[in-house]
């Protein structure tokens, strides 16, 4: 092979990069090698399972990475379409590792890896990405053994009686959803789900399509949700469901057609499972709502506060033996689902809810609603470090203002918060802020925005 000179393409959590000039078939060979070398260091089990999106170059790039882990002796299961959450089944289930072929909710043009150990263990930058990189980079060799066998296997129906198994929806009431899949995974994988529920769905960009014609498959982004919101109000329906392209991520509507926080849905999911395993620990991350810590305490749980993240929240999960976590990004994170997240299991725990009472969803959600949030807003910086150490000097003489550097910068005061973090990838500093009336949310948010921007 030619010598390979690595991109900026190894993220803080997978590899992700542009079709034809960054993720390539040889690419894609040499991660295969590099990982099943690396799996060989950590006495991993000797198969990996290999999932892919509807991305137009997923499969190819999926069939050369398996080359490469066979041609270095590893046995290969491919399981076809998955969701990310399908694949992180698969290697729960199946107790082995997983390789997963998606670009989540980036353009047409990108697409990526995410790999996972055994059990659906988390591979970041500091658990095996930096490790698998040196080898991508350095090369790793191919040893003279047997070449592991590649085989097929569908779990599809085993993913969706796995998750219902975890929530009860046996007795809800008959309910109208509306799925906006976004060309993405969940046109795959709902039905499976949903089909078992005494539900009726309206189905949004169902048809598999990794050019995205409708809309982005970013469901953090507003302006991709109007679609659902309007086919919520037209349809009378209880409820909107919408998931980004590989299904990892949920986020929801109510009957109103009003975007739901995402950390409404963290409190409403850790009041659930608290309900189910009392006393147990909840993680969330620094940028969701002071709600969810005090509806977690007021459950009978125990918050825990962690740094943004998927790496972060399993590991909490792991060392603590948390039962639920929650992102403000929309990823959701289950003991009972091998600390893994799933979009799809975040759905149905808010249909359960729904369905078991008579409530509209937005009189359910009204109590777990207490602040104002404005939402991430991002400001291109030259210099990020000098504008925090600059709003740290500021804020940090102020009488009764604390300061944690946990992630970022967060400023803390009686009624309002806001976190400022800079960007892993790009020239960013990231903006939240939550307050507990709109006009002091206001006033806090304007005033951080001109010191960075000034």
């Amino acid at each position: 092979m030619s010598e390979f000179k690595s991109p900026d393409i190894f993220k803080a959590y997978d590899i992700r990069g542009l079709v034809e000039t960054e993720i390539t078939p040889d690419f894609a060979f040499r991660v295969g090698l590099a990982f099943a070398r690396f799996l060989e260091q950590e006495r991993e089990p000797g198969t990996i399972v290999i999932g892919e999106d509807m991305r137009p170059s997923s499969p190819t790039l999926a069939s050369a990475f398996s080359a490469g882990a066979t041609s270095n002796g590893m046995d290969v299961i491919r399981i076809g379409l998955a969701s990310t959450d399908m694949l992180y089944f698969a290697s729960g289930k199946l107790n082995m590792p997983g390789a997963m072929f998606t670009a989540s909710h980036n353009p047409a043009e990108y697409n990526g890896i995410k790999l996972c150990k055994s059990g659906a263990r988390p591979i970041g930058k500091e658990s095996g990405l930096q490790t698998i990189e040196r080898h991508v980079v350095e090369g790793s060799p191919i040893i003279m053994r047997p070449v592991g066998l590649e085989s097929q296997r569908n779990m599809l129906d085993d993913y969706a009686t796995h998750l219902l198994s975890l929530v009860d929806v046996g007795a809800i009431r008959p309910l109208k959803i509306v799925i906006d899949a976004g060309n993405g995974m969940a046109g795959y994988t709902a039905m499976p789900v949903f089909d078992r529920l005494n539900v009726e769905i309206i189905e949004l960009y169902f048809e598999l399509d990794g050019t995205f014609p409708n809309h982005d498959a970013n469901p953090i982004d507003p302006s991709n949700l109007v679609d659902l919101q309007k086919a919520v109000r037209k349809h009378h329906a209880d409820i909107g469901l919408a998931f980004d392209g590989d299904a990892d991520r949920c986020f929801l509507v109510d009957e109103k057609g009003e975007i739901v926080n995402p950390s409404t849905l963290t409190g409403l999911i850790a009041a659930r499972e608290l309900a189910k395993y009392p006393n147990s620990s909840v993680i969330y991350n620094l940028i969701s709502s002071r709600s969810v810590a005090e509806i977690v305490e007021e459950s009978g749980g125990t918050a825990i506060r962690s740094r943004v993240g998927h790496s972060y929240i399993k590991k909490l999960m792991a060392d603590t033996g948390a039962v639920f976590g929650g992102e403000h990004s929309g990823h959701f994170y289950f003991r009972d689902f091998w600390c893994a997240d799933s979009g799809m299991l975040a759905a149905l725990h808010a249909v359960a809810a729904l369905g078991n009472q008579d409530k509209a969803l937005s009189k359910i959600l009204k109590s777990y609603q207490r602040y104002f949030s404005s939402g991430e807003i991002n400001s291109t910086v030259a210099d990020p470090a000098s504008i925090l150490a600059n709003i740290e000097e500021v804020y940090g003489g102020m009488a009764g203002v604390t300061l944690d550097h946990l992630d970022g910068l967060t400023v803390n005061a009686e009624g309002w918060w806001f976190n400022l973090r800079s960007s892993n990838t790009e020239p960013l500093l990231r903006l939240n802020v939550e307050a507990k009336t709109k006009a002091r949310l206001d006033r806090v948010r304007d005033e951080v925005l001109d010191l960075i921007r000034r």
